[in-house]
């Protein structure tokens, strides 16, 4: 199950490297076709591997990240109290972020 979701956590950051498909409210010229929205206000931590993957998706999608490093892995706290928005290509990979983020504690507002 951890590989599984590792997989899932690297094909999304390779989505967001490869494709630059982070879109600020005042862009509204880089949306794609599917807009998440997201947030999270108050600070929560999780783990994170070695590779530092999550904490460097999660300043991709322009949230606060502390990490702190002890015992062999990393403790990973974030927040986002403002509203921010991701533009998707298509409505599958929205579904895949919006879910992502549901697990991570976000809350989300999916528009098409």
């Amino acid at each position: 199950m951890l590989s599984l979701r590792m997989a899932a956590v690297l094909v999304l950051v390779a989505s967001v490297t490869a494709g630059s498909l982070l879109a600020h409210a005042s862009e509204p010229a880089a949306a794609g076709k599917e807009l998440v929205e997201y947030r999270l206000e108050k600070w929560r931590t999780t783990h994170d591997d070695k590779t530092g993957k999550l904490a460097e998706t999660l300043k991709k999608l322009r949230c606060e990240v502390k990490v702190q490093s002890h015992g062999g892995h990393s403790d990973v706290n974030y927040r986002c109290p403002k509203w921010q928005q991701l533009a998707l290509k298509n409505h599958e990979e929205a579904h895949q972020w919006e879910t992502w983020l549901k697990k991570l504690g976000f809350e989300t507002k999916h528009a098409h």
